[in-house]
């Protein structure tokens, strides 16, 4: 008789223990990582979808229990002490009512009278001031609408060939355009996609390589500079043949150009200034838009006595209440299945305002330490920046690596010195002599001083940075020193070498 293991269903009884991420909490930490304008859009689609919340759009009115803004008590202590992070609310700045009636509203300015068609005249006087002394909207209140590069390029396709055909191909080509105003598609395959000649096509293209921008539809740089060269009645033998070879160019070999161009360094110099005064994508400023500002997220600002004082940005913060009057009066008169919906809307917007306070607590509290760590660069620039990790905030605010990972991405604050995102003060050190560390942000911003203040009879190698920096007592390899000089997209020594003889 054998006896072995028996296999079968058994019924057993463990413990263990197990993180487990509710819904809830996997959107908090999610609010971590969000930007004030993405806290905005999300806190947007809460309002719309719960009942219970609602938008705080009371003035914010200094009285004689909460002090004004300029009068709150400092938030950093100068350097050597800790942050006193205090949270405060977030304020927003009011906003016009949206459930006016306007159905019966003068139109005054619109189209009835010869004005401007669609701007609704809501009773905001110049400058947004809802008073009616002042003046209306002036023409320098009116941005002019872009013209898009295509809508440029079609109009002058219009009034400069009147052949339908020609039209047909213009119009062709100007849809083939990529960002930099350039033809990638080869004109053998445009052709017979067209059904028309190549000679015939080509022509039409070397027309409009003439509209403006001068150089647009061209299908590689020498001929994109060729015809702003003709434009201004300078392509001559010499100019083509330094067109014919701008990889010496690029390498600044000025005595190899001289010898096939076959004029003297004067004239060579003539022309390289005068080719970079050419526009190598034409096509690129009329695609670019208006550039939108980097709107911070927090803003620091140094107070009288040396502290810093430190809020979040309310302008793109909203203010959030929950309306537990109205759920008091309908919950009574609903149905079991609408009092359990509300019940579920309730504890979803409490838990929302929670949340939102304990986000602005948190951001305030890293983003405190984070400028008491980098203090000095505050105070005095890039080279008294020290190295910083997120072990290094996280264990000074007893949070984990990933939350303070989370806090700090997506986020920008506004300083003295400018805008930055909070990413930025978090460099790795570099090794020093006598246990030393270094910032690696401070060295490259040193590399860059030491090759900006270089003589052109002295061209400093990259060894000769090595050497330099471990005099001052910084411990670096060559290998590093290059890679820095790239990142910071600065030549080599001997094309600077030969760019300063040029110059």
């Amino acid at each position: 008789m054998s006896i072995g293991a028996k296999i079968g269903p058994r019924l057993v009884l463990r413990q263990s223990q197990s993180l487990v991420m509710t819904p809830q909490l996997r959107q908090a930490i999610k609010l971590l990582h969000y930007s004030n304008l993405e806290l905005s859009s999300f806190v947007q689609e809460e309002l719309d979808r719960n009942p219970l919340l609602e938008r705080d759009e009371r003035p914010e009115t200094p009285s004689a229990e909460a002090p004004a803004q300029d009068q709150r008590p400092s938030v950093l202590e100068p350097v050597d002490s800790h942050a006193q992070v205090t949270s405060e609310s977030l304020p927003s700045a009011a906003e016009a009512p949206l459930d006016a009636d306007l159905s019966n509203t003068y139109d005054a300015g619109g189209v009835a009278d010869g004005g401007l068609s669609g701007m609704l005249y809501t009773g905001i006087g110049r400058g947004g001031s809802h008073a009616f002394d002042g003046d209306g909207p002036g023409i320098d209140d009116l941005a002019e609408s872009p013209v898009s590069l295509r809508d440029h390029l079609a109009q002058q396709l219009r009034l400069g060939f009147a052949d339908p055909a020609d039209q047909l191909i213009g119009a062709h080509l100007i849809a083939l355009l990529d960002g930099a105003g350039r033809i990638t598609a080869e004109p053998a395959a445009i052709a017979a996609a067209l059904n028309v000649d190549l000679a015939h096509l080509e022509a039409v293209r070397a027309r409009m390589m003439r509209f403006d921008p001068v150089g647009i539809f061209a299908r590689t740089l020498r001929e994109c500079l060729a015809a702003q060269l003709a434009e201004q009645n300078r392509l001559d033998p010499a100019m083509a043949i330094m067109l014919d070879n701008l990889e010496l160019l690029a390498r600044r070999d000025l005595k190899r150009l001289s010898v096939l161009c076959g004029v003297d360094a004067e004239d060579v110099a003539d022309m390289v200034a005068e080719i970079r005064r050419l526009d190598p994508k034409p096509g690129a400023h009329h695609e670019i838009g208006p550039m939108q500002p980097l709107v911070p997220d927090v803003l620091l600002r140094g107070l009288p006595d040396g502290s810093w004082h430190i809020e979040l940005n309310s302008e793109t913060l909203p203010r959030l209440l929950v309306n537990q009057s109205f759920h008091a009066r309908v919950s009574a008169r609903t149905s079991r299945e609408d009092r359990v919906f509300l019940s579920e809307q309730l504890q979803t917007a409490n838990w929302l305002v929670k949340s939102l306070r304990q986000r602005a607590q948190t951001i305030l509290k890293v983003t405190g330490e984070v400028v008491r760590q980098q203090e000095g660069f505050l105070r005095h620039g890039v080279a008294h920046m020290r190295p910083l990790t997120l072990r290094d905030v996280a264990d000074a605010v007893e949070m984990h690596e990933s939350t303070i990972s989370r806090v700090t991405a997506n986020k920008s604050i506004a300083t003295p010195r400018g805008v930055f995102e909070l990413k930025f003060f978090f460099t790795t050190a570099i090794a020093g002599m006598g246990g030393a560390t270094f910032s690696a942000e401070a060295i490259r911003h040193r590399i860059r001083a030491m090759i900006g203040a270089e003589r052109p009879d002295d061209i400093l190698s990259d060894d000769a940075i090595v050497a330099a920096l471990r005099k001052e007592g910084v411990d670096i390899a060559r290998r590093t020193v290059a890679k820095y000089r790239e990142t910071l997209q600065i030549p080599s020594s001997m094309q600077r070498k030969r760019e300063k003889t040029a110059a």
